[in-house]
């Protein structure tokens, strides 16, 4: 961007802006999540994946409560923000949520961003795929089953056990839809807190929804 931004012959922060009211403008034409659920439907799609990362950014302003960074990971032990994401059974990224807070558990950020037009599709015939961070998310949700307490993998029954691997197996792909986000939005998103006060959110909205 600094390159681009010389080349234009404006400042850094002004190319910035630039690029940040394209992505808006991008956002705006792409479709909701129910639409896109309906696609992947009308499409064949056996299932979708779910799953969230935290994006890394400058430190950025405010606090919880107790006091602690609202926007600090204690997981990560980093700063930056926590968005879900789909991608489709070949690993495919078909939609992104706005940005929570690092501090927002990815259960938390599915019920606010996601979960709602999920249990629609799932109702419809399109499971969604998760890892055991979403237990309890409900209807519809495909989740490893949790080992007990102090219990190794051989205490679960074996179709239990063959239950999980397959699951791990299938969702796997979703880690592809990760990497390729944080490769393409951490740049963005130290950026925009270093040019403007606010948390990045309309940086992260659902531009790129599609099947």
């Amino acid at each position: 961007m600094h390159g681009l931004a010389r080349e234009a012959g404006v400042s850094q922060a002004t190319g910035y802006r630039y690029l940040h009211e394209g992505i808006d403008v991008l956002s705006g034409q792409a479709p909701d999540l129910h639409e896109l659920l309906a696609r992947c439907r009308r499409e064949g799609m056996t299932h979708v994946i779910l799953d969230g990362t935290l994006i890394e950014s400058d430190r950025l302003a405010g606090v919880r409560d107790n006091g602690n960074d609202l926007w600090f990971s204690q997981k990560h032990k980093a700063f930056g923000g926590n968005i879900q994401f789909l991608s489709g059974p070949d690993g495919t990224a078909l939609w992104v949520s706005d940005v929570e807070p690092g501090t927002t558990p990815d259960i938390t950020a599915a019920r606010i961003h996601a979960l709602p037009a999920l249990y629609k599709a799932a109702a419809d015939g399109l499971p969604t795929l998760a890892d055991k961070g979403y237990i309890g998310a409900g209807i519809g949700m495909r989740i490893p089953v949790r080992l007990p307490k102090g219990k190794s993998e051989q205490a679960l029954h074996s179709d239990t056990r063959m239950l999980n691997m397959l699951l791990r197996h299938v969702r796997a792909l979703g880690e592809r839809t990760a990497a390729e986000l944080k490769q393409s939005t951490s740049r963005s998103a130290r950026a925009g807190s270093a040019t403007s006060p606010a948390p990045p959110s309309s940086s992260m909205q659902s531009g790129s929804d599609h099947c």
